[in-house]
């Protein structure tokens, strides 16, 4: 198994998931770009978003995924979350019908329920992304989709970058950050009993050079991912 430390080049102190989050809820939405996760849901063709009844969010944060899914009519989110902060302001977005302070692992939500799990920018975060596909598998109905977007782990080992914000002190801080090829979401995925229906790779372009300049020298280098999966006809 890789180990992030191993291409580590920032060297910043680093925090637990749940800590990490509480201290970045507050900044969190003026630092995570659109490009990086929503800029994928938006390019993604295999699912109907406006036939989608009911969505689990695992790992919803601040709700901008939530959010999304409303906008694109989806009446019923449930959403997930380790960080009581990024629970509040996930509510103050009145977009979910149901909150749980929860692992995304080992949920409370209720089993074959949901037309659409989707996770998205969590999954560095796990030790092992197996339990991830599990839940998703526990919680889908028969003909239901499962959505992946994640930080690429070709990018968090080229530059070796965590997922980081910056303290209150104005200090830098890693999250704990995990690297997970390819290779480990489609043996997870397929040992779980789901198809990949789709996938996407987001690239470092002319849009992510205008909003983060110091990143040419990462143009043409992907960035974050999106798998659609869905459950095997009968």
């Amino acid at each position: 198994m890789l180990k992030f430390s191993d291409f580590d080049s920032r060297g910043y102190q680093t925090v637990d998931v749940r800590s990490g989050y509480e201290e970045w809820a507050a900044t969190y939405e003026r630092t995570v770009e659109d490009e990086m996760d929503i800029a994928l849901l938006d390019a993604l063709v295999t699912p109907d978003w406006s036939g989608v009844r009911t969505a689990a969010d695992l790992g919803c944060g601040t709700g901008r995924t939530g959010a999304w899914l409303k906008s694109r009519g989806v009446p019923d989110v449930d959403g997930v979350d380790l960080a009581p902060e990024m629970l509040r302001l996930a509510a103050g977005k009145h977009v979910y019908r149901r909150l749980e302070e929860s692992n995304v692992a080992t949920t409370q939500l209720n089993a074959d329920a949901y037309d659409l799990v989707v996770a998205c920018l969590i999954d560095e975060h796990l030790p092992d992304v197996t339990p991830l596909y599990r839940e998703a598998a526990r919680l889908a109905a028969s003909s239901a989709l499962l959505v992946v977007v994640g930080f690429h782990p070709y990018f968090i080992m080229a530059a070796g970058m965590p997922t980081h914000y910056n303290s209150g002190s104005g200090e830098p801080l890693a999250i704990e950050t995990h690297v997970h090829l390819m290779s480990d979401h489609v043996t997870a995925g397929v040992a779980n009993g789901w198809q990949l229906r789709e996938m996407k790779e987001r690239l470092v372009d002319d849009r992510w050079v205008a909003l983060k300049p110091k990143w040419e020298s990462f143009r043409h280098r992907p960035i974050s991912f999106a798998m659609v999966w869905g459950r095997p006809s009968p």
